[in-house]
């Protein structure tokens, strides 16, 4: 039933009073055109520490970003209070576009993704040669996650003098990784930490490693000005230590050296929003042999190229067997 007539005007039409007093909502967002560029260091509980040029400030989503999260190493854009003293509180209103992103998931069934960092350029894998003992398999998954995430890989083993790294070393080279060797000793005289810090000079670095294998020490060691707590401990039946280091933090080593980027402990690395298409990315030896493969060839099927490819003697065997090895990676658990 028609409430007004044919000819109705302004006057005729009733609204509701806004009971709020506030305005009315508008699609039409703010510019933010005076915004300052800052970088996240670390995410807690929805606050989140931000550099702005030379001052520390503490800031929030703004709720336009919708469930748009940034993460540690974003480059962002905050309006607002950002003089850094106590008690004042910035917004951050955009999000820009990153450069890379390191992101796993729970397990190879969660379908939700995480960033655990962005805009890093180097994945440092850290883990020790005994207590607690390597797990290849974990290292893999790193690997692909950042050959997907587009960082370059950096293996650090932690505990030489209670295991030789050849054995390791020997199942890794044939993916020329660049690689670090330390001891104890060398964790704790600072020894490790000038040869670590040679692979990290104008880099953007994150460090990964299950709890126990001397990750945070060694973060520790290449910016002592800013030390974290350590777990120092290892559980004797799982052989696996506690996580203590709860949060990621970006830290500036000396000078204008770089950045370095502590996560948290991890005792599984998902792979489930991995594109296997793109693994293949980071061998740019065996990357021309895929132009015979099949459509939406794995690359590890009986009909893949790649195996007349290497017959041919265009790349090495041992470079193929890396590739499917990390390819495979997904259907094997870390501890295998």
């Amino acid at each position: 039933m028609r409430r007004y007539g044919k000819h109705t005007d302004e006057d005729d039409i009733r609204s509701r009073p806004n009971r709020k007093g506030n305005r009315p909502r508008t699609n039409i967002r703010p510019k933010h055109e005076d915004a300052a560029e800052g970088l996240v260091l670390t995410v807690d509980r929805g606050r989140l520490t931000c550099l702005v040029e030379d001052r520390v400030v503490m800031a929030m989503k703004a709720r336009e970003l919708g469930r748009k999260a940034a993460v540690v190493g974003d480059r962002v854009m905050l309006v607002g209070d950002l003089s850094g003293m106590k008690d004042t509180l910035a917004r951050i209103v955009r999000i820009q576009e990153r450069s890379s992103v390191l992101r796993r998931t729970a397990d190879d069934d969660d379908p939700y993704e995480r960033v655990v960092v962005a805009n890093a350029d180097q994945l440092a894998i850290v883990t020790a040669l005994a207590d607690p003992e390597p797990r290849p398999r974990l290292i893999d998954r790193c690997l692909v996650a950042a050959y997907d995430g587009g960082l370059d890989p950096l293996l650090v083993l932690t505990k030489s003098d209670l295991a030789t790294p050849d054995e390791l070393l020997e199942l890794y080279g044939h993916l020329d990784i660049p690689y670090v060797v330390t001891s104890r000793e060398e964790l704790e005289n600072g020894d490790a930490a000038d040869r670590v810090r040679e692979f990290l000079d104008g880099r953007i670095t994150a460090f990964v490693g299950h709890s126990g294998v001397g990750k945070t020490t060694l973060v520790n060691a290449l910016v002592p000005q800013e030390r974290r707590r350590t777990t120092g401990h290892v559980n004797a039946v799982t052989g696996r230590g506690r996580h203590t280091t709860t949060s990621a933090l970006a830290l500036p080593l000396a000078g204008d050296g770089g950045w370095v980027i502590d996560t948290p402990g991890v005792r599984s690395f998902g792979l489930a929003h991995i594109d296997p298409s793109r693994v293949i990315l980071a061998f740019p030896d065996l990357e021309p042999g895929t132009a015979d493969c099949p459509r939406a060839c794995s690359h590890d099927e009986p009909d893949c190229a790649l195996d007349a490819w290497v017959a041919a003697g265009h790349a090495d065997p041992a470079r193929l067997y890396s590739l499917r090895r990390l390819l495979a990676t997904r259907e094997r658990t870390e501890g295998d």
